[in-house]
């Protein structure tokens, strides 16, 4: 049976998180789940994480957390026998899950699947492997057993990118083209599932972003595009499910970039995760990179001007 996945005034509606309860905590990769888990500590919250081994940060997450417990990434039966021995009827999914594992030779071996995990694999994710598919597939085997996933914005609205211009540098007139350019493009690949990044130099794609992840296809693009100067474009899908997957930035997209050449970062305004801004904002006006946080009403208008 299809499910349809919330839309952003369906997740806007939801009630915050009331003060003082448990929390869990699915984590993966990168800074976003200490974020995370400061953020609903100074609520009062107690937290208690699993982290995927090999991707979450268990040793900052451990302080962080009321109780840590590392879990293999294909143990969804483990994962929901600790929430519920925790009493945890609510979670929040955040920081990267590194899919390439599921491409690689002898994955079965490899990950060794627990009855639950193949129960949702064939259920749920037997006739594609998008994002959207198997991350819903996820939370709605958890929700067999009433643990229901809610948006880590609940928690931390304010990591959400406001609208303007975050540097003092600003894209040239040629940049801003290839950010109308690679606008259109990255909703594409967003409503197609493919990705949410794409890096774009004179109105050409140079790298657009599958699996491998944001920094990945920025360092290709820098490979490709020898002379520098490109721009990286990060939207939300069309139909973004606030729940996961939400596009993130941080200190170390500014590092890939100025790495790899990339001199203009364009985001999508309010819908964007800005992780550690004041930190991302003096690097980057320390290395001449333009960031700036655009919605579709200013594309359209610079489209038409």
């Amino acid at each position: 049976m299809a499910v349809s996945s919330p839309t952003i005034l369906q997740l806007a509606e939801t009630p915050s998180a009331d003060a003082g309860r448990r929390v869990g905590l699915l984590a993966g990769a990168g800074r976003f789940p200490i974020v995370f888990a400061e953020a609903a500590r100074r609520q009062g919250h107690r937290v208690y994480t699993l982290g995927v081994q090999g991707m979450a940060d268990e040793e900052e997450l451990t302080q962080l957390s009321h109780r840590y417990s590392p879990i293999p990434l294909a143990r969804i039966g483990k994962a929901i026998r600790l929430f519920k021995k925790f009493q945890i009827d609510h979670v929040v999914m955040a920081g990267k899950i590194e899919k390439t594992v599921l491409f690689q030779p002898w994955r079965i071996l490899r990950l060794l699947p627990d009855l639950r995990t193949l129960h949702m694999w064939f259920r749920y994710a037997i006739n594609d492997r998008k994002d959207d598919t198997l991350l819903l597939a996820v939370i709605r085997e958890f929700e067999q057993d009433q643990i229901w996933f809610q948006s880590a914005l609940d928690y931390c609205p304010e990591l959400l990118v406001k609208h303007g211009f975050l540097t003092r540098r600003h894209p040239t007139d040629a940049q801003w083209r290839d950010i109308r350019f690679g606008w259109e493009l990255a909703k594409e690949m967003g409503r197609l599932d493919i990705g949410q990044s794409v890096c774009i130099n004179d109105c050409a794609a140079i790298a657009v972003e599958a699996i491998e992840g944001t920094d990945r296809c920025i360092r290709r693009a820098g490979e490709l595009c020898r002379r520098g100067g490109f721009t990286v474009v990060k939207v939300a899908k069309p139909q973004q499910d606030l729940r996961f997957d939400v596009p993130t930035i941080g200190v170390q997209t500014i590092h890939t970039m100025a790495e790899s050449g990339a001199r203009v970062l364009a985001v999508e305004s309010g819908m964007t995760i800005l992780l550690d801004e004041p930190e991302v904002v003096r690097l980057a006006d320390k290395l001449g990179i333009a960031v700036v946080a655009i919605n579709a009403d200013e594309v359209s208008l610079r489209i038409a001007s």
